[in-house]
């Protein structure tokens, strides 16, 4: 055979064979992305190895309950109540964090304060509040429970956001302890106003100045989490400055599969989680004498278009160097400084909290940015004279951006 002919044959076997050595897939042979670290915030070094699930209250008023199986700590499990993003109502979605949190020692509250449509938003953070309440008195005298309700923790996603804030800002008021930590994963669902869908911010000058509050972002589909972010900071003006942080979480595609900070990111999917199979108490024979209250339908009550995609988005979630790194370690490292009295100064100056470790090939995964708000703009002195100006009604819900994703 001529040479140029051998030559011709050569090259598509050679082809063929670099493409099967790397197994002939999108990505094969790439750099892969950092795992659950072994030990440490974030890791895998848990406490338990499995974890209890118990749906108390009643239907259309449930709230579920995980918490490491066996004995509590003498001094109890500190308390984590997850709030979930609207539309997002089967635990099952953040079933992942969860069993993390759980298995770490938290006893983990997930409140099922909606009923997709038949909740409207003005009344999520009161039913919320109620559900609480009765969990954790539920469980008060549950020796394997044992909530220690002087570690308190509220991690909100999305819409979960804006009700973390109203929940610890009406703590005292509702008979609730008061949290150490508001954890703010992607921050949204914030109602513009009065007539408009979302959660509308109560007075956040309530919530206690001890506070530590820790926003995180992604950068995709940031905009508008961005500006609830900043928001929920400002209105929170009795919490310090050196008690407030706000975190950026970056996409990364040096390696296969990419990483990609998108609002549905917080989320992790477990199975075991799966509301289905945790069935509340049955509830008690309704009185024949008695007629149910009228049910009145609104539209805020159902779910956009655009919010049902979310929502299919959040169900599907799975878990990646995201969620181990740039949420669960980030609370993790953040309840630790909040539960010791300690302000976000700290964790902004260490770089273990910002660090998103390495691609397999040694490459950092890009780090996480870290920000303190500014501090509010001293007032304007007033003109020589000038007669003082009449102050300003507070309206119940302020104007903000746009709700993108609730």
């Amino acid at each position: 055979m001529p040479p140029l002919s051998r030559t011709r044959l050569a090259l598509p076997l050679a082809l063929g064979l670099a493409f099967a050595g790397l197994g002939g897939a999108p990505g094969a042979g790439a750099a892969t992305p950092p795992a659950q670290p072994k030990e440490g915030p974030g890791g895998q070094a848990y406490a338990a190895a499995s974890v209890t699930k118990r749906a108390l209250g009643r239907p259309g008023a449930v709230t579920l309950a995980f918490y490491g199986s066996g004995a509590a700590p003498a001094q109890g499990r500190p308390v984590v109540v997850m709030l979930h993003a609207w539309g997002a109502v089967n635990p099952q979605a953040y079933g992942a964090w969860m069993e993390h949190l759980a298995r770490s020692g938290y006893l983990v509250l997930f409140p099922r304060f909606q009923e997709v449509n038949r909740t409207r938003p003005v009344d999520a953070s009161g039913i919320a509040a109620g559900l609480v309440k009765d969990a954790l008195a539920d469980l008060a005298a549950d020796p394997e429970a044992k909530p220690d309700t002087g570690r308190v923790a509220l991690i909100g996603h999305l819409a979960g956001v804006p009700l973390a804030a109203n929940l610890a800002a009406h703590a005292k008021a509702n008979g609730l302890p008061v949290p150490r930590l508001i954890f703010g994963a992607m921050p949204g669902g914030i109602a513009r106003d009065d007539k408009s869908r979302g959660i509308a911010l109560h007075d956040l000058n309530e919530i206690d100045p001890a506070t530590l509050i820790v926003t995180v972002i992604g950068d995709r589909d940031a905009r508008a989490a961005d500006v609830a972010a900043r928001r929920l900071m400002r209105e929170a003006s009795a919490v310090p400055i050196d008690h407030k942080l706000m975190i950026r979480a970056l996409s990364d595609d040096h390696g296969f599969p990419a990483l990609s900070a998108t609002l549905a990111s917080p989320a992790g999917t477990n199975a075991a989680y799966d509301a289905a199979a945790l069935k509340p108490p049955a509830a008690p024979a309704a009185d024949p004498k008695q007629k149910p209250a009228p049910f009145k339908w609104s539209a805020d009550m159902a779910l956009t278009g655009e919010q049902t995609t979310l929502v299919a988005q959040i169900n599907a979630a799975g878990t990646d160097s995201l969620d181990y790194l740039a949420f669960w370690k980030t609370f993790d490292m953040a309840a630790a400084a909040a539960f010791s009295g300690q302000t976000a100064s700290g964790l902004k100056s260490n770089p273990r909290f910002t660090d998103m470790e390495r691609w397999s090939d040694g490459w950092p995964v890009r780090r996480l940015a870290v920000e303190t708000p500014r501090p509010p703009a001293p007032a304007k002195p007033a003109a020589a004279g000038a007669a003082p100006a009449p102050a300003a009604p507070k309206p119940a819900a302020r104007p903000a951006a746009p709700a993108r994703g609730q």
